[in-house]
């Protein structure tokens, strides 16, 4: 079941990346919808998100992985269908709601699953299995998309809409093939939202991790929309549409070349710190594309955006099982997708900075957006303090127990 889900990420990212990530760049430069406007369709995808995504694993909890992964699979595939008929700015706007809708039911309950059905030794392997196979599919879905015309036309959708539909249909055959394996929290003792919203907010390790990785989500958000946009824009850079398929390309294949080696030298630490430091690298990362005046600085700054990329999301689902309770991980899971907050500010305030000087400065664009992202690490260092004490105090509980059991 897990390497169906692996599989089905690699694949599903493979044609989402040929598509979404060109979005922006269709809107402005086909479409001649203003930055702004564009900031905010492409934004209503991470808001739409955010306001669903603690219900999502919540509910998972509540009735099982299966029929919510099923039901979000296939909308997903309709919402791909959608975009590729869309022809007015309005019809973007709601299909891009819904594609927030259902990422963000289907992905909470489909790493909950992951986190049931893998033995705890061997999660940390499994989930950066995951994040591999996203960023396998990212490596060749701006190519691609390049290629099939993504930034002049929405045909690329359809291919994304038939893609999941075919993932749903894996996911039906292997749900009838592991029934006994995937019984979840469907009981009298399921939690109720009430119930789980307390629990997620009085967490003291949860809620800084939660505040802190907005403003890294945020710092992020701002690759595939903020600089995206700006490269269209900026008169500094000539054909900034393909410079930016080639980005997305490099990000997601020095992903692949890091991963194992930044992994295996983090797990020795506790899983705070490398999202404190992945948060760092980001906000570096977009000052130097700010700084940049040619192709050299922006792939410099690619490189150090996506080694904080892996520092940040390698080690986000491990520590997400690692603090939430058995019985709470699909609602711990969807809760830290309000984190996506930043995603919905960083088109936003993006578009409005580009409106303003991506004609005149990209240090007046970016430098601004690298001091919000750090805003992050202040949370972020308190949940690592509230973390070792807490892994301090259990082990020292531990060995109390067992010299009174001798």
């Amino acid at each position: 079941m897990a390497w169906t889900i692996i599989v089905g990420t690699m694949f599903g990212r493979l044609v989402t990346s040929m598509s979404i990530p060109f979005l922006a760049i269709y809107l402005t430069g086909t479409l001649g919808v203003s930055s702004v406007q564009t900031g905010l369709i492409v934004a209503a995808s991470s808001l739409a998100g955010v306001s669903i995504s603690f219900y999502g694993g919540y509910i998972s909890d509540r009735i099982g992985r299966k029929k919510v992964m099923l039901v979000s699979v296939f909308c997903w595939a309709a919402v791909f269908f959608g975009f590729a008929a869309a022809s007015e700015i309005w019809m973007f706007f709601v299909v891009n709601v819904l594609n927030g809708l259902c990422r963000s039911v289907f992905e909470p309950a489909s790493r909950a699953l992951l986190s049931d059905t893998t033995p705890p030794e061997r999660k940390l392997l499994v989930f950066n299995l995951r994040y591999a196979a996203i960023n396998i599919g990212v490596v060749f879905g701006p190519i691609l998309g390049l290629r099939l015309g993504s930034a002049q036309s929405t045909a690329p959708f359809a291919v994304a809409g038939v893609v999941y539909i075919l993932y749903g249909l894996v996911l039906v055959a292997q749900f009838a093939a592991h029934r006994s394996v995937l019984q979840t929290a469907k009981n009298a003792a399921a939690p109720k939202i009430r119930e789980a919203f307390a629990v997620t907010g009085r967490d003291r390790i949860f809620l800084p991790v939660l505040i802190g990785t907005t403003f890294c989500v945020m710092g992020y958000g701002h690759f595939s929309s903020t600089l995206a946009q700006y490269l269209t824009l900026t008169p500094r850079i000539a054909n900034g549409r393909e410079l930016f398929s080639y980005m997305l390309a490099m990000n997601a294949a020095v992903v692949l070349i890091v991963q194992y080696p930044v992994v295996k030298t983090v797990s020795r630490f506790r899983p705070v710190v490398p999202l404190i430091l992945g948060c760092a690298l980001v906000s570096v990362s977009l000052l130097l594309f700010g700084l940049a005046q040619g192709i050299a600085m922006f792939l410099v700054g690619v490189f150090i955006f996506t080694v904080g990329e892996v520092l940040m999301f390698t080690m986000m689902d491990v520590l997400i099982d690692r603090i939430a309770p058995e019985a709470w991980k699909g609602t711990y899971f969807g809760t830290i997708g309000f984190n996506n907050l930043g995603s919905v500010a960083a088109p936003v305030v993006g578009g409005l900075l580009l409106d303003r000087f991506a004609l005149q400065s990209g240090f007046a664009v970016f430098a601004p957006l690298a001091l919000i992202t750090l805003c992050g690490l202040p949370f972020l260092l308190a949940a690592h303090r509230r973390l070792t004490h807490r892994e301090r105090a259990e082990g020292a509980a531990a060995v109390q127990a067992a010299k009174n059991v001798l």
